[in-house]
């Protein structure tokens, strides 16, 4: 199992561990050995770096590997799983015993287990000589470049943060249909902190870049050093005009962009299908409703070259799709894993991700987006006699069954007679997903992806994700600002 760019992951574990298609047949066989419908194996080697700089001095320098592998057995409606960090033989072979025994059921049968045949997948990012190998002034000298450009926005600007953050994650998926993938995902990410000080008013400014890259991708556009620090220097010292937002149920606009995090938080958790299966979500047993306004298709597409969201296959062995979930308004379907696929008699979409080895697979999403409409952007804007201009949002929190969110904004505006005016302090957004997704009016032309540093939570695990929007109209969300 040695060769190509396409088989890197194979020859690392079989290289350097030993672990080659025998040893995967003999797991599985005690996998299954007591009963089970199916079971799989996922083998992870994960190496990273971090550099932090705070104020022009390095406040963090720490690398590391994680590695290990994770062992599931399926037996109905059971799942047992099972990890270790150790590549021996008696260590794989126990937590292979270990997984079987949660997923016993008193009907064993004879396991079935199909020949592994390793099967290629696409290449939506590629894999390049990795900055990991290198020393870290190169990478410290990203950092003062971030630093130095926020510093030279104003005198305000007092304090500095920046992070630098890299990985490599290579994987190999075994299981006992047969397949046998592999995988290498490598990340970057560029992250960006200013506070500016005027007497006691002290506000601050972040933003950040990623993607499945190396560090070239921080040599143009808006994700270069000095647009990074520029930016968060900008928006801190902006900020100290801030006025206070309107209270009430008002118009908003969202940006292009960044904004998707709320289409990602208040709709997308709904329409992952363990939710669905379980009937636990607010869009459970919709498929072919309308639960949107007509002029809303939102996807979950993990094949956009070089996302952060992307993934050449997921971490059950399944490449990933361009998946419709709302079509003009109606919903379309789920978010499947091999568990919900199976349940739905569907095929997997492609979804089933998990944090790392330790941890099972579960239906998350890659890159989520609403497809882009037919208005201008300023028309949007000029629609509104009095409303907000969101561009980005701090944090949320969304109850899955009832679709019902709570979103701070972090940059924001003053719509006034069509205009964006001031900038409005720190607002929360208190609003429904079904109902807001329902008061969309104007969809504009200019659907951007966001580039930025997303990671998602569910369930105890993080993955790193992907997101968009074109600039959109909600007649009304519950504003709570402080003037009426």
């Amino acid at each position: 199992m040695t060769g190509s760019d396409r088989t890197r992951g194979l020859a690392l574990f079989a290289d350097r561990f030993g672990i080659d298609e025998e040893r995967c047949n003999d797991l599985l066989g005690v996998a299954l050995e007591g009963g089970g419908d199916y079971a799989d194996l996922f083998f992870e080697y994960h190496r990273q770096r971090r550099l932090s700089m705070e104020d022009q001095r390095v406040s963090q320098a720490s690398s590391g590997v994680t590695q290990g592998v994770g062992i599931r057995v399926i037996q109905g409606d059971a799942i047992g799983y099972a990890s270790t960090d150790r590549f021996g033989l008696d260590s794989m072979r126990e937590a292979a015993r270990t997984a079987a025994a949660i997923a016993a059921s008193s009907s064993a049968s004879e396991p079935k287990i199909q020949a592994l045949k390793y099967q290629t997948g696409p290449a939506y990012y590629p894999v390049k000589a990795e900055s990991l190998e290198r020393s870290a002034e190169p990478l410290l000298a990203l950092l003062r470049r971030v630093d130095e450009a926020a510093r030279s926005v104003a005198p305000s600007v007092e304090h500095v943060n920046a992070s630098l953050f890299e990985r490599e994650r290579t994987i190999v998926v075994a299981t006992s249909e047969g397949r046998l993938v592999d995988d290498v995902q490598p990340m970057v990410s560029l992250s960006a902190e200013a506070v500016s000080v005027r007497g006691s008013d002290r506000q601050s400014g972040y933003n950040g870049k990623a993607a499945r890259a190396g560090l070239d991708f921080f040599a143009s556009g808006d994700r270069t050093p000095e647009a990074l620090g520029r930016s968060v220097a900008e928006w801190a010292v902006l900020s100290h005009e801030a006025v206070e937002a309107p209270a009430g149920f008002l118009p908003v606009v969202l940006a292009a962009g960044d904004s998707g995090i709320l289409l990602h938080e208040a709709v997308g958790h709904g329409l992952e299908a363990d939710f669905n299966r379980k009937r636990l979500s607010n869009f459970s047993d919709r498929i072919g409703q309308l639960v949107a306004s007509p002029l809303c298709t939102v996807v979950d597409n993990g094949t956009l070259p070089g996302m952060l969201g992307s993934i050449n296959v997921d971490d059950e062995g399944r490449e990933s799709g361009n998946n419709l979930l709302i079509e003009n308004g109606i919903l379309r379907g789920y978010l499947h894993d091999w568990m919900s696929a199976r349940h739905y008699s569907l095929p997997p979409s492609g979804n089933g991700r998990r944090q790392d080895y330790r941890f099972p697979p579960m239906p998350r999403m890659t890159t989520t987006y609403m497809l882009p409409g037919e208005s201008d952007p300023d028309e949007i804007v000029r629609s509104v006699r009095r409303g907000i201009f969101c561009r980005t949002f701090s944090n949320g929190s969304v109850n899955i069954s009832s679709g019902d969110y709570v979103f701070a904004t972090r940059e924001a505006f003053l719509i006034e007679d069509g205009r964006i005016t001031a900038p409005i302090r720190t607002v929360n957004l208190i609003g429904n997903g079904p109902d807001s997704l329902s008061r969309v009016t104007m969809v504009g032309n200019d659907l951007r992806q966001s580039d930025g540093t997303w990671n998602c939570g569910k369930r105890g695990q993080s993955v790193p994700v992907s997101l968009g929007l074109p600039t959109v109209l909600i007649d009304g969300i519950t504003v709570g600002g402080t003037r009426s």
